[in-house]
């Protein structure tokens, strides 16, 4: 039975990435058809355009820079497990995620979603890139063979925000407050960024049918 794995996340999400990881693991130990489609989440959607610079914006987040990094510093244990090598030391500006999302959407027509979530996780959390620069998000989508003037006309005109705008009302339809969420055959929901058993277990339930 072929199965279909919608993930709702942030691009600067470390767990969206850690989720991603866990998720491959139990879709190769299924042994099942399964496809994914990713949808769009803002963790902040009031960021300016430009960003913030990130050791300001996890301070006022988080009381202190002392407690972001001792957060970070759980993250990137976590991530080593799941062979993702964390740098948030290279990171210097949190980004607004609205283009990076669009790229992501864009990716879709072209068949290569899953490849350009993958590089701009890479690109932001273990290379430090600034994923909400045009020139960044360009290189993305040339990377995985995407159309360096498809990608350019996209970020310069308002493709791909009628769909940002619609995955909010799926997100408001499941009440989300963070990411990732996962939905399976529009029928099981996970919440974070699960063990790869725990997807297992909800893909048997469709198999064992």
């Amino acid at each position: 039975m072929k199965l279909v794995v919608d993930v709702i996340s942030d691009v600067i999400c470390p767990w969206c990435y850690i989720g991603k990881r866990r998720l491959e693991k139990a879709i190769t130990a299924a042994d099942e058809q399964i496809s994914v489609r990713w949808h769009p989440f803002q963790l902040n959607p009031t960021m300016p355009k430009e960003g913030i610079i990130r050791k300001d914006y996890r301070t006022r987040k988080f009381g202190s820079w002392e407690r972001s990094q001792e957060l970070d510093a759980k993250v990137i244990a976590v991530g080593e497990a799941e062979g993702i090598h964390f740098a948030f030391d290279k990171i210097e500006r949190t980004p607004n995620t609205v283009d990076a999302h669009r790229l992501i959407w864009l990716a879709d027509q072209y068949g290569c979603q899953d490849a350009v979530v993958e590089a701009l996780f890479r690109a932001y959390f273990i290379e430090g890139k600034s994923i909400g620069n045009q020139e960044t998000l360009i290189d993305v989508g040339a990377e995985v063979g995407l159309d360096q003037q498809a990608v350019e006309t996209m970020l310069n005109s308002d493709q791909g925000m009628d769909v940002i705008e619609k995955a909010g009302e799926l997100s408001k339809r499941h009440q989300l407050t963070g990411v990732p969420f996962f939905i399976i055959n529009n029928a099981i929901t996970l919440s974070d960024a699960q063990e790869p058993d725990t997807f297992l277990d909800a893909f048997r339930q469709f198999v064992d049918r």
